[in-house]
């Protein structure tokens, strides 16, 4: 799980800035106080900052835990401890703000104006200094989440979970079947709109607090570029990958068209959403069958891992082990011990996989229901992809302790996802050998990859307008799918009203989880990939390459790892390859066998929607 640096931007806001409306009673000229006493000296703003980690890691710890519980065991009490955590944390930080104003002008070390620069931009739901509106966020905040986590469709006495629904969703044929399990899990999230609003209402005004415009400009902020920069940095990577979209989206849409008839899937317009084997059409794998170009030499992962009695602690092993040959220690015996593998029958719980460092040190966990399938097998190599970062940071001060930023910690399991290739496949004994080399790999880890990226890029651009105020609450939905159209080319499984909640059916948008950083992880993790591959000495294409037993590969993955957040992201992407921007060009030259005959097979049609 990414720790929710809760209301850090409270602190940092009046420790190095004065704006924002209004601004705090005490800024202003040093020599305008009117206390009398003159500037503390820059050992007792260290001291200051020292002893405020100390105090934030011990409530951070404890909202760990309560929020541990809580996912693995949703009850009404989890949810108010969760809550009562959660606040305390907010309440600490409202409480330090004040005295932090002590040290506004203060001229700290570069390490330390570090810090305090982490601090104001690592915030992801800040609270108002108001006591009432602070409770009141907390408890907003733990109800969508549990009542994300505790929703299920029922007709008469059979009811289904969103793993069930999403099981139909990758293996029904029937057209109205997948029509009816789409709709049921949307219609879920209708009831979450009006406390989703008032979760808006308050954090835009807790950003306002901090100096921040709204909740969406805290969160670009934190990305060691200014909000607008990084706006058109998010859009030049939209347009680099685009092209690869709609050629893979107009060669599916036609293979979908052949299949349910050109009535329910238009030949020029946007796929219906039920149709691509993902409750929110952000991956597609599930149409590989249908859209696989050669039907020979198919790798069929899941089927392999049946076969040979994999079970879901196995397939965590496994993943292990592949970090282990890189040169990684093993996970320590409490990970075995305290994470949660399998939904449990006697209680709630949230499915949603995720990966804990619980005390910030040693205490490594991850939470998922894992299915014996390819697709969990490779969400294991992600979520401990996370733990093994959150190992190497574990001794840098509490505000150092994360990635360089969010979306490196989503690229490093994806990083090592790419090697899950055939390759390493026969030499774990998975499969007896390599299939024949065609493009079928490149297909499955386009409709994985490829199909992800609009809908990563989706979800936070909807937020973001909805946080500056461009949507209100009554036009939430009709935007929503306004974007999904214009950037996904998906429409609805059924017509949608204004006053449903469609958003609030993806996990990420209830919790208030940025969504930007998958977006940009599937940027740098092919671009980290590549660096990698060349350092090795990769000779062959670059999808066929594994870094799997590769020491040299994971020295360079742990001195990233390691800087954790000290550094600029730059320097970090330097670290391991040796570059300081991302670039999307190395999923190009990933794909562009599969590119080159998806505009072979695409001659004649209209591509776009």
């Amino acid at each position: 799980m990414k720790r929710s640096h809760l209301a850090l931007g409270a602190l940092t806001a009046l420790l190095t800035s004065c704006e924002g409306p209004p601004p705090p009673a005490t800024c202003g000229d040093a020599e305008a106080k009117g206390d009398g006493k003159a500037l503390p000296t820059v050992a007792e703003a260290e001291e200051f900052i020292t002893g405020l980690e100390d105090e934030l890691l011990a409530l951070w710890i404890a909202q760990e835990r309560a929020a541990w519980v809580k996912a693995t065991y949703i009850t009404d009490d989890t949810d108010a401890i969760a809550a009562a955590a959660e606040e305390a944390v907010m309440e600490l930080v409202s409480r330090k703000a004040t005295e932090a104003q002590r040290f506004t002008r203060v001229d700290v070390s570069p390490l330390e104006k570090r810090k305090l620069e982490l601090l104001k931009s690592s915030i992801d739901l800040p609270a108002p200094t108001d006591p009432a509106k602070r409770a009141a966020l907390a408890e907003i905040s733990a109800s969508l989440k549990s009542r994300y986590g505790k929703s299920k469709v029922c007709e008469g006495e059979r009811c289904r979970t969103l793993d069930d629904l999403s099981k139909t969703l990758s293996t029904s044929d029937g057209y109205d079947e997948l029509l009816a399990a789409w709709k049921g899990w949307h219609d879920t999230a209708k009831p979450a709109r009006a406390e989703y609003a008032k979760l808006v209402e308050l954090g835009n005004e807790g950003a306002r607090e901090l100096g921040f415009s709204n909740l969406g400009d805290l969160w670009k902020s934190r990305y060691d570029m200014p909000p607008d920069a990084f706006e058109k940095e998010l859009a030049r990577l939209w347009e680099q990958v685009k092209p690869l979209y709609e050629a893979l989206h107009c060669y599916v849409r036609a293979k979908l068209a052949e299949k349910h008839g050109a009535d329910k899937v238009p030949a020029d317009g946007p796929i219906p959403a039920h149709l691509l084997g993902n409750m929110w059409s952000q991956e597609w794998t599930t149409l590989y069958p249908l859209v696989a170009p050669d039907k020979q030499g198919a790798v069929d992962v899941t089927a392999a891992l049946v076969k040979q009695k994999y079970d879901p602690k196995r397939m965590v092993e496994q993943a292990e082990k592949f970090f282990s040959s890189l040169g990684l220690e093993p996970l320590p015996k409490t990970f075995w011990e305290r994470s949660m593998f399998t939904r449990p029958r006697d209680r709630e719980v949230v499915c949603h996989a995720s990966a804990w460092d619980i005390d910030w040190k040693d205490d490594l966990r991850i939470k998922m229901c894992i299915e014996v399938n390819a697709d969990d097998f490779t969400t294991i190599h992600h979520e401990l992809g996370h733990n093994y970062y959150q190992r190497a940071y574990k001794d840098k001060s509490a505000l150092f302790a994360g990635s360089a930023n969010d979306g490196f910690h989503e690229a490093l399991g994806d990083t090592i996802s790419l090697s899950v290739t055939p390759k390493y496949l026969v030499d774990i004994g998975l499969i007896g050998k390599e299939p024949p080399d065609n493009l079928n790999p490149l297909m499955y880890k386009a409709l994985e990859k490829i199909a992800f990226l609009p809908f990563g890029y989706v979800v936070d651009q909807w937020r973001f307008d909805v946080f500056k105020g461009a949507v209100k609450e009554a036009e939430y939905n009709d935007h929503w799918w306004k974007l999904r159209r214009e950037l996904q080319g998906v429409a609805p499984a059924a017509a949608r009203a204004a006053d449903d909640f469609d958003p609030g059916a993806k996990y990420h948008v209830p919790a208030n989880v940025p969504y930007t950083r998958y977006f940009l992880a599937t940027i740098l993790q092919f671009q980290i990939h590549r660096g990698l591959c060349k350092a090795i000495g990769h000779q062959g294409p670059l999808h066929t390459c594994s870094i799997y037993g590769n020491k040299e590969a994971g020295k360079r993955l742990r001195q990233m790892m390691e800087m954790g957040m000290e550094k600029a992201w730059p320097e970090a992407l330097a670290a391991v390859i040796g570059e300081t921007r991302m670039d999307a060009t190395a999923i190009v030259e990933y794909f562009q066998p599969l590119i080159d005959w998806l505009n072979q097979q695409n001659a004649g049609r209209k591509c776009g929607w």
